[in-house]
């Protein structure tokens, strides 16, 4: 049995059932209920209000625009995340756990990297799941390991005694992590995805973060996201690395609310101690980190612990993100039901304010935005429809309505983009110009992609499909390796 099962067991609601109170019942229903009368309207109505359900959408995506923008206010004075005053002692020591799974073209570059960081890990362990490409020659070639018995973990490297191979069989990525866990005795644990690559002084803004605060239990680093050098590739990372600004900022703004739930796992920090309790992660969900930070805040509340979760604007790691429609969708899908899943197995605590603000804030939130994304689709369906049918007039009012509403989005792009450069201290790939034209073309092309995306994902969540590793293309690691060799400009 491992010490991470008591946790689990405990505090998985999928494994231990809790009563879910009315509130969060009605919750549910509120965005399908109202979906379906904002649908007949459309059937019924040759107006403006015939497209309700586009004004809706609108609506609520700008009110959470508002809400974000009121929470990053203190940002706009701030020209760098400052470094946060280090409690008196030694710093917290770090193991990171690499989990891959056929990452031959990535393994040097990612562990390279980590290594070469200013404070790098006292331990590098990857947790090799299975793998049965060249994985084993890489390491042997680059860094002397000699295969472990299945389920053990090899002597440390020749070359890199930091590094060690833990050699696992095929179970997926939440398994590998777990098995790890047990074997680590820092007080930190790091988890890096086979295809991030951290930014220079990352892991010291991380180390920093934790050493600050004694109450912080699970921090994430800031992902930029990187695509190939085809146009086409490049036109997905230039949607991308806009959606992740906004994406980072909002996770700023609801932990500044207690409500963080989005610890991106491809680059993200754990008190061990605490990551224990809480039972690792969940190898039956599609998105384990998103999963464990539901029970992490769970047990904090249940059990009266100050224990807090954060976003850390100076721990900065590229990761290599889709570069076509079709990658694209299928991590969108993964995403999407993951999120229904989590939402789903936590459902007691939307609406509960035995959780705080996570329970009547950001819950209730994440319970309107399992629909949202219909919403969207929708809306836009219908105004396919008018356009077929020639309802010129009510098509005109619709896009003037749309066009306020990208008037709005432009505004609080441009100004997201400036908070997030002081915050971060990135400027690379984010100039305005650009930014303009992709917050105008956003809502009609890269937008619906996101949906429909989204809508595979209620399938996937529906049927029991959509996780494990998937293929693994890689088109930017050797663009991300020139980018993280660069400073970040301040």
């Amino acid at each position: 049995m491992s010490i991470l099962d008591p946790g689990f067991r405990a505090l998985s609601p999928r494994v231990s059932a809790r009563p879910v109170p009315w509130i969060a019942i009605l919750l549910g229903w509120v965005g399908p209920v109202l979906l379906v009368a904002l649908l007949w309207q459309g059937v019924t109505r040759n107006a403006l209000l015939g497209w309700a359900v586009g004004l809706v959408y609108i609506g609520y995506d700008t009110f959470l625009l508002g809400f974000t923008a009121v929470q990053l206010w203190p940002l706009r004075r701030t020209m760098r995340a400052s470094p946060l005053p280090v409690a008196g002692g030694a710093r917290p020591a770090m193991s990171a756990i690499i989990a891959a799974h056929n990452e031959q073209a990535s393994l040097c570059v990612t562990i390279d990297t980590l290594a070469g960081q200013d404070e790098p890990p006292e331990v590098i362990v990857l947790a090799d799941d299975g793998s049965t490409d060249d994985s084993a020659a890489v390491l042997h070639a680059a860094y002397g390991l000699e295969p472990p018995p299945l389920g053990q973990m090899s002597a440390p490297s020749p070359v890199l005694p930091a590094l060690r191979w833990l050699r696992l069989a095929h179970g997926g990525k939440a398994r590998a992590l777990n098995a790890a866990i047990p074997l680590l005795d820092t007080e930190l644990v790091l988890t890096v995805d086979a295809d991030t690559l951290l930014a220079p002084g990352a892991l010291r803004a991380m180390r920093d973060a934790f050493a600050a605060e004694p109450q912080l239990v699970a921090a994430t680093g800031v992902l930029v996201p990187i695509c190939g050098s085809a146009p086409g590739q490049r036109l997905f990372e230039w949607f991308q690395r806009y959606e992740y600004v906004r994406n980072f900022l909002s996770r700023f703004a609801w932990m500044r609310q207690d409500g963080l739930l989005l610890i991106s796992g491809a680059f993200a920090g754990f008190r061990r101690q605490a990551l224990v309790r809480a039972g690792g992660f969940d190898d039956d969900c599609m998105v384990e980190d998103y999963e464990l930070i539901h029970r992490m805040h769970r047990h904090a509340h249940e059990a009266g612990l100050d224990w807090r979760v954060r976003v850390v604007g100076g721990a900065i790691a590229s990761t290599d993100a889709p570069a076509s429609p079709l990658a694209f969708m299928r991590q969108r899908r993964r995403w999407f039901g993951g999120f229904l899943q989590t939402q789903h197995w936590n459902r007691d605590m939307v609406g509960n304010p035995r959780f705080g603000r996570l329970g009547t804030r950001m819950l209730v939130v994440k319970a309107l935005d399992t629909i949202q994304p219909i919403y969207g689709l929708a809306a836009f369906a219908i105004l396919v429809s008018l356009l077929i049918r020639g309802s010129l007039p009510v098509v005109g009012a619709i896009v003037a309505v749309m066009l306020g509403k990208v008037l709005i989005d432009l505004t609080f792009h441009l100004w997201s983009i400036t908070l997030y450069r002081r915050w971060t201290g990135q400027r690379d790939g984010l100039a305005l110009g650009p930014a303009l034209v992709a917050s105008f073309f956003e809502p009609f092309s890269f937008q619906l992609l996101r949906h429909a995306g989204a809508a595979w994902g209620w399938i996937a969540f529906l049927t029991g499909g959509g996780g494990g590793w998937g293929a693994q293309q890689r088109t930017a690691l050797s663009r991300a390796v020139i980018a993280t060799a660069r400073p970040a400009e301040s």
